[in-house]
């Protein structure tokens, strides 16, 4: 009984070590392809990227005497 048990555990054990291992290299893998994908869209922003935007056009301003507008109730 208590053999079969230490086998039982040492599946378990081996099991846990295999699922362990296969998430270390799964997360390993997910922050690579993280880093490349950060990297990659630096650059595509960098080349993408428009200049300095150009300044809005000044506000067309002139001078209207009161005089010459004319009432339209006379």
């Amino acid at each position: 009984m208590s053999s079969a048990l230490a086998a039982l555990a040492l599946v378990i054990a081996a099991v846990a070590l295999f699922v362990a291992r296969r998430a270390s290299r799964q997360a390993a893998q997910l922050t690579e392809l993280y880093w490349q994908l950060k990297y990659d869209h630096g650059e595509l922003k960098a080349t993408i990227a428009p200049g300095e935007p150009p300044p809005p056009p000044a506000p067309k301003t002139s001078f209207v005497p009161l005089g010459s507008i004319k009432r339209s109730n006379d």
